[in-house]
């Protein structure tokens, strides 16, 4: 190689050597750097930085959400069954204010030990002091809210500023021959459900039938007692009207008497009156007068030759 050739190398080199330092921290991370091995104080934000070359290194940390996802869990129960838990969910966030010292006693690695290393230690703890049947069953609805407390828990006293939002559990694998007995069990409960909903159906409409007819019944009673009420306040007031006829007839009947009564005995007055020896005389002669009647004999009767028959008082002669 020629001299020339040699000084354009060195050159190149020399204008290449600051380029290397050049580095880019992507958007929802921040980096970290180390001199020698040791971490620096330094945090950068996202975009281009520079560093120097060859003594230098960092690493981007994200701090925004992630979700980790720790699979295939072997556990053992208290009774002693081995189940495997395929994956769990973690939700983390890592605050930014947090990065450094995270990073200075747990590594940029600090969720292997806060997140995988302690989901499978807390899922371990969590079999071993309880039965199959709670895992699998009655307690499995539980084990996310329970793990995220756990990790949580132990987060905040050592590695504060690690956030976990959430934990998905999915249902651990159990034996086949013990799968087949859950299946067994859940067929069976499947169908006694369908019998009590079943009964429940047939019940509830029983009850809705009997609430029909009662109602049903309760109209007709309403109704009759309401036909009842009716008729029997249109007879009362046929009643009424009739009491009032009757005593508007008997008003005037009583009228109609004490006008005759008063009448007879005003004409009875009056004949009194009009009834005198010299009336009743004169009376006497028109109606001989009248008679076209002939008497023969030796002795005519006294009525055609004595009119004196009265007394003066108006007495008749004994």
């Amino acid at each position: 190689m020629s001299f020339l050739q040699l000084a354009g190398t060195s050159v190149a080199a020399a204008l290449l050597a600051p380029l290397a330092g050049l580095h880019r921290i992507p958007e929802g991370h921040v980096g970290v750097y180390w001199r020698g091995g040791a971490l620096l104080d330094r945090v950068t934000q996202p975009g281009f930085h520079m560093m120097a070359p060859l003594f230098t290194s960092y690493a981007p940390v994200q701090v925004t959400v992630q979700t980790d996802k720790v699979r295939d869990i072997p556990c053992g129960t208290s009774g002693g069954t081995v189940i495997h838990f395929d994956k769990i969910e973690v939700v983390n966030q890592l605050a930014a204010s947090a990065v450094h010292s995270i990073v200075k006693n747990y590594t940029t690695e600090y969720d292997k030990t806060w997140i995988f290393d302690k989901i499978h230690h807390e899922i371990n703890q969590f079999c071993s002091q309880h039965t199959l049947q709670e895992v699998y069953i009655d307690k499995f609805d539980t084990l996310d809210e329970t793990l995220k407390e756990t990790l949580q828990r132990d987060i905040d006293e050592w590695a504060p500023g690690l956030r976990i939002i959430s934990i998905r559990v999915t249902k651990p694998q159990v034996p086949h021959g013990i799968q087949k007995n859950y299946e067994q069990i859940e067929s069976e409960k499947t169908r006694l459900k369908v019998a009590e909903q079943t009964q429940r159906l047939v019940e509830k409409e029983a009850e809705t039938e009997r609430k029909r007819a009662v109602i049903e019944a309760e109209k007709v009673a309403m109704v009759a007692a309401i036909e009842l009420n009716r008729t029997l306040a249109q007879k009362m007031n046929e009643q009424r009207i009739a009491d009032v006829q009757n005593a508007m007839e008997t008003a005037r009947v009583r009228a109609e008497a004490d006008a005759e009564f008063y009448r007879a005995q005003k004409e009875a007055e009056a004949n009194q009156l009009r009834l005198t020896p010299e009336l009743i005389a004169l009376e006497s002669a028109r109606a001989l007068a009248q008679n076209t009647k002939v008497y023969f004999g030796e002795k005519i009767p006294s009525i055609f030759t004595d009119n004196q028959f009265l007394q003066l008082d108006g007495k008749q002669r004994p």
